[in-house]
Order: C-alpha cells, then sequence, then structure tokens
C-alpha cells in the first residue's frame, strides 16, 4: 500500500458538495462506450423504477490535489456530509496532516450544509469534538458555488471518466469515478457510506445556548467556528 507523504502547506483546506445525483442501476447515461455487445437500459428514469438516488458526496484537498468520494443510496443529509468528512479524515487527512489543529472547509450556502440550519451546526459542533479539530466553515454566498473548487477541479472530471458507463452497481460506479485524472494530478480515491440517513431530525433542546459555535464579526451567516468540546 502507498503511504500518503505528510503535507507542509499548514493546516489542511478542503472543499466539499454533493454531486448532481444519479440513478443507478439500468439507466442510460450521457456518453458513448465500446462494448462486445449491445447494453439495453431503460430510456425513462422514472424515479420510482430504481431504487434509490446515487449520492456522490466528494471531498476535495487543494493541497495534495486529492479528492475523496464517499457513495450512499439514502439521503443527502447534513449527517452524511459530517460523516464524509470524518471518513476522509480518518482515511487520509489524518495521515497527510499529522500536526494539524484547524481544518478549513468550503461550501455553497445551500444544501444539506446551509448556511442557515442549526441541524447542521449540530452535526459539526459533534464532528468538531469526533476529530479533535477546530473547524471553520466558509460558505460561497448564492449564485457563487461555481468558484468553490471542487465544482471545476474535481466534478468535471468525474463526470468526464464516467461517460456513458451505466451504473448497475455501486462498484461499477466507484471504479469508474476514480479513474478521473487531470495533468494537473488529480487523484480520486472512492468509499461507499452504507448508512441510512433520516430526514426530519431537529436539534436537541437547548443547542443554541450551549453550542461552542463562534460566528465571525465579520459576514457571520457565512463564516463561523466549530470548536471540539472537552471531558
Amino acid at each position: 500500500m502507498t503511504r500518503e507523504p505528510a503535507s507542509d502547506a499548514g493546516d489542511p483546506i478542503i472543499s466539499i458538495d454533493t454531486k448532481k445525483k444519479e440513478l443507478p442501476e439500468n439507466f442510460h447515461r450521457p456518453g458513448t462506450t465500446f462494448t462486445e455487445q449491445t447494453v439495453e437500459v431503460n430510456d425513462h428514469d422514472f424515479d420510482r423504477a430504481g431504487h434509490g438516488k446515487l449520492i456522490s458526496h466528494g471531498v476535495y484537498d487543494l493541497a495534495n490535489r486529492h479528492a475523496h468520494i464517499n457513495l450512499n443510496t439514502r439521503r443527502d443529509t447534513g449527517e452524511l456530509c459530517c460523516d464524509s468528512i470524518a471518513l476522509w479524515w480518518e482515511k487520509h487527512g489524518r495521515q497527510a496532516y499529522p500536526h494539524a489543529a484547524r481544518l478549513l472547509i468550503l461550501c455553497d450556502g445551500g444544501g444539506s450544509n446551509r448556511a442557515t440550519q442549526y441541524l447542521f451546526k449540530q452535526d459539526l459542533q459533534q464532528l468538531a469534538t469526533r476529530l479533535g479539530l477546530e473547524l471553520r466553515v466558509v460558505y460561497y454566498p448564492p449564485y457563487c458555488s461555481k468558484h468553490n473548487p471542487i465544482e471545476h477541479r474535481v466534478f468535471p472530471h468525474i463526470t468526464r471518466a464516467c461517460q456513458g458507463v451505466i451504473f448497475h452497481t455501486l462498484g461499477i460506479a466507484g471504479q469508474f469515478i476514480e479513474q478521473a485524472r487531470t495533468t494537473a494530478g488529480l487523484r480520486v480515491t472512492v468509499d461507499v457510506l452504507d448508512k441510512v440517513y433520516v430526514t426530519g431530525r431537529k436539534c436537541v433542546n437547548g443547542f443554541k445556548k450551549t453550542m461552542k459555535i463562534l460566528f465571525d464579526a465579520h459576514l457571520p451567516k457565512w463564516n463561523y467556528r466549530a470548536l471540539p468540546r472537552s471531558g
């Protein structure tokens, strides 16, 4: 197994987002592939014809040009987002940044990790304690998501690597996603988050009064820190 070199870039900076959801199993996907025989697929992608949607949550390490994609077929929630970051950290980040005390997270202002959602802040608070890191979150305002690095440095190349491929299984999806490469040195790894994520969760009572979330004086809605709890 090849070990990743420790980064000298200081504390890590990651860019996160969920790629466009797709229907797994026997559904047509844009693009052309070469096969030994004709592959018949469904010509209408009705949700009820499949079993869930393929959710690809990405964590992009800017300094190491490494994207880690976590696949799930349940729900795109803030809990999934935090689990995705935790899995990247345990498998790649901790080794690449052994002396890190903080983690900077760049993300869009909407979706499951949207800036106005306190449930995500609660999950983020738990993640900070779990990892033992101070988590600084910086949001891109509405209509500015194209500036989020993962959007233009990772996702287009994954789309190209998977053109025309039928995602019959998560294994096939992961196999082709990992083939995404660029001349700048992009490397992609894939894991499966095999967990059921539910919707409709609420913050625990009193969270807003006891939370260790520090909002910046400038643009506090888009910039804040989650501190790990001690003890």
